[in-house]
């Protein structure tokens, strides 16, 4: 609120400023420096003029422009300001006549010699005009610009909020994803040993205080995700048989740095959902490192198709998918993603670098 104030109060120092110099240069510093004695009738005119030209200018921003210009309506507004220019010289000519200016302006320049009444000088009524369009397109302009800040600024909210909302989405689509194969996988061990079955879920409820609490920020410790990671390896370890190997090189400490939490989940569901057979030899890589401001995630693994009556073979693999639309909106030109499905080898990697500021 008190900043609000301030820019207020500032708005208005700056308009006065503005005004006080405009005002001084064309009403006040020729007639000043001239060092002539002028009527009355003249500075009652350069004031007339003043306070016109600040009604013009206020007119067309708080109204004219707000209600006709930015309503479409632009010839609308062109021809009331051409009207409003010609009663401006209109009310200047009318003034002139009314105290009788020229005789006046004569006695100032050429005082003692007889006053002979002349056409007009229409230059300076043209002079005139032209000060008034510069106090519309001032107004038009500021007008504008100020439009287009509050447009932007609310385009930014909006981009934001949308933003927001569907990483919010993108998370709450994550999160049973993995609960589903975590859970499937405890249910799996009960059948062969109960007492990892309790280690497991033991396991798993760290994990969830972790994704309840954590996700629900944009941003996690790193060194809470390379935890959270770790468990969810040790967690599958239970289900692997002597078939896989699992070469797994994760730092025992990290530098410490903010990441948006979860991101390198669904990399890693992947690699044990496909690259663990329980026929064949399988072997699965996972690496992560960082070095500076760039973390490294690295992972590769054998690729072996589930069956379709499967919860992993009817997965549609949403979670590779989201965190690629996470990564798009969290880190905009600070990722770099490749990931290859090597039919040659059937192997499947990613390799993933983020630049983290």
């Amino acid at each position: 609120m008190q900043e609000v104030i301030i820019k207020k109060n500032i708005s208005i120092i700056t308009h006065i400023l503005g005004w006080a110099i405009f005002g001084a240069v064309l009403f006040l510093l020729t007639p000043l420096t001239t060092k002539l004695e002028f009527p009355n009738e003249f500075w009652m005119k350069q004031a007339l003029m003043f306070l016109a030209l600040i009604a013009t200018f206020y007119f067309n921003y708080f109204y004219l422009i707000p209600k006709i210009l930015f309503n479409n309506q632009a010839g609308l507004f062109v021809g009331l300001n051409l009207i409003g220019g010609i009663a401006y010289i209109g009310l200047v000519i009318l003034f002139d006549e009314l105290v009788n200016m020229q005789q006046l302006m004569h006695e100032v320049f050429r005082p003692g010699t007889p006053h002979v009444p002349r056409p007009r000088n229409y230059s300076y009524d043209f002079y005139n005009i032209m000060i008034f369009y510069m106090a519309v397109g001032v107004s038009t302009s500021v007008a504008a610009v100020k439009k287009w800040q509050a447009d932007e600024k609310l385009r930014f909210e909006l981009e934001k909020a949308k933003t927001n909302s569907e990483l919010s989405y993108l998370k709450a689509q994550i999160n049973p994803h993995f609960f589903f194969n975590t859970l499937n996988n405890i249910y799996a061990l009960t059948n062969i040993d109960v007492e990892q079955a309790k280690t497991a879920l033991l396991k798993l409820s760290r994990m969830m205080r972790y994704v309840l609490y954590e996700t629900e920020k944009n941003q996690t410790l790193l060194s809470k995700e390379l935890d959270f990671i770790k468990d969810f390896i040790e967690l599958m370890k239970m289900r692997l048989s002597s078939k896989v190997k699992l070469e797994i090189e994760l730092p025992e400490r990290i530098e410490e740095a903010k990441i948006a939490p979860m991101l390198f989940l669904p990399f890693i569901e992947n690699c044990f959902k496909h690259g663990v057979s329980s026929q064949h030899e399988s072997k699965i890589f996972i690496r992560l490192a960082k070095v500076g401001d760039q973390l490294h995630f690295y992972s590769k693994n054998d690729i072996f198709k589930a069956k379709d009556n499967t919860p992993e073979g009817q997965s549609s693999g949403i979670g590779l998918a989201n965190t690629k639309r996470r990564l798009e909106l969290l880190y905009p030109n600070q990722n770099q993603l490749e990931i290859k499905n090597d039919t040659a080898s059937n192997t499947f990697s990613v390799d993933l670098k983020i630049t983290l500021t």
